[in-house]
């Protein structure tokens, strides 16, 4: 019924050729070298076949073997650039697109869940698809009351190919975790498992799709696609027209990125404080920039547009206080407040005991950006950082390794850290500060309390009497 690869042996027997495949690869490059060729060049030869071989496999299983791609994609900054760059490319088309399922699957899936009649329910159906991503690709439409639409058709069998796809990459963990310098991949693709029921049920997203469409209807910055019709396996959402955040990644002027990156910062802590609902899929493919009327007016008037709500986190108070609250105590250099809310919270373990005055200066230059009245993002204060953390000889990888992330947070401190590494990709100047005071609860500065007027000051007693 469909091209995507759906028997564990076929799946599995194409993952198994990736950690083969840097082998032979790396006997390849010994024996390019062993002919005389510098180590510099047949380095970057090893590293472009790699990625075009991540690449390939990767997007040809779509499935959770693309989303952990599409994962990897935002973390590219953190790497040292010799091995960035070729990476960068491959990894980046995971964000846009895929080999497509053919066109025979799409009409049995849309006559399965639509009705044979699904064509009446449109005047006009583009077979081509728009995009391709990791459990389900988009067409074009015109709804039968002349809306743009864009029609989400969920692979057959994608359940099944994600659970496989990353079971299978937990045990490929440690090959692949270089491409990551700092982070541990085992927890990253547990986390993913865990999202996996909610990513399939497209009943879930509709609802988390119209509650932003329904919130940001008016809004001056940013624009949802309102929900048309939802089904099993299938979503249908007004269309939506832009520039693709990752063009403003490879082209944009330093306006656009400044723009770009201000809205996306605006959209992470606005979306929840407004919604109850975190946006968890930070990645390049997700986000659109809507020029208007006038493409070639100024970038401080454009919005940003936000697609794919299969992966939220549900917050309904909003991001934690604990946050706003330890980055303001942190910020003010109050050592002792921030570790004893941070053991209060399960940051730490009762069976540790750390130097508070240490775990301040280690996260001191991960929240560097929120000091400055604006601070640019850029991919070498981002490799600065993972380098600093993954250093085994460094203070800080050995603190690192000794705090502890509760469950309740993963989701949180994976989106955080996405978005943070898209504006790096962006190099983009941004005003955080003015973001967290609006909208992280307990990070703005505790008022001042109002003066008193003299002769108007009464104490409880005095009024008593």
């Amino acid at each position: 019924m469909s091209d995507l690869p759906r028997k564990a042996v076929t799946r599995t027997a194409k993952l198994a050729a990736l950690p083969l495949g840097f082998a032979g690869r790396a006997t390849w490059g010994l024996g390019k070298r062993i002919g005389g060729r510098s180590a510099d060049i047949v380095g970057r030869e090893l590293q472009q076949r790699t990625a075009e071989q991540l690449f390939r496999v990767l997007g040809e299983l779509k499935g959770g073997a693309m989303k952990f791609g599409q994962a990897l994609s935002v973390f590219e900054s953190a790497l040292p650039e010799e091995i960035a760059g070729p990476y960068r490319a491959a990894l980046t088309k995971l964000q846009e697109a895929a080999p497509p399922m053919p066109t025979d699957t799409v009409h049995t899936v849309l006559a399965d869940r639509l009705g044979e009649d699904w064509r009446e329910l449109f005047t006009e159906f583009e077979d081509k698809p728009s995009a391709a991503a990791s459990i389900g690709q988009v067409h074009r439409a015109v709804w039968h009351d002349g809306r743009e639409v864009a029609v989400k058709v969920q692979y057959p069998g994608a359940g099944a190919a994600l659970l496989s796809d990353l079971s299978q990459l937990g045990r490929f963990a440690r090959l692949l975790g270089p491409l990551i310098p700092g982070m541990d991949i085992k927890p990253l693709i547990s986390e993913l498992r865990d999202r996996v029921s909610e990513e399939l049920d497209y009943a879930l997203e509709a609802e988390a799709q119209q509650a932003h469409a329904d919130e940001f209807a008016d809004d001056p910055d940013v624009m949802v696609p309102a929900v048309v019709h939802q089904g099993e396996q299938i979503l249908v959402t007004e269309w939506m027209d832009g520039v693709p955040l990752s063009e403003v990644i490879a082209n944009g002027t330093t306006e656009e990125r400044d723009r770009a990156g201000q809205l996306l910062a605006r959209f992470l802590f606005s979306g929840t404080a407004r919604t109850g609902l975190l946006h968890a899929d930070p990645h390049p493919g997700n986000f659109r920039l809507l020029t208007g009327d006038d493409p070639d007016g100024p970038a401080e008037k454009w919005r940003l547009g936000v697609l794919d709500f299969g992966t939220v986190d549900r917050l309904p108070d909003g991001l934690p206080t604990t946050i706003g609250t330890s980055l303001r105590m942190t910020l003010d250099g109050r050592a002792e407040a921030v570790y004893e809310l941070l053991c209060e919270e399960g940051f730490v373990k009762e069976s540790i005991e750390l130097d508070p005055d240490a775990v301040l200066d280690y996260l001191l230059p991960i929240i560097e950006p929120a000091q400055a009245d604006e601070f640019t993002f850029t991919r070498s204060w981002m490799r600065n950082q993972a380098a600093r953390i993954a250093d085994p000889r460094s203070p800080a990888y050995q603190l690192g390794r000794r705090l502890n992330l509760p469950p309740s947070y993963l989701l949180i401190h994976r989106v955080t850290l996405s978005t943070i590494g898209v504006l790096c990709q962006l190099g983009a100047t941004v005003r955080l500060r003015d973001e967290l005071e609006a909208w992280l609860p307990g990070f703005a500065p505790a008022e001042e309390p109002e003066p008193s007027v003299p002769g108007q000051s009464r104490t409880t007693e005095e009024t008593s009497a």
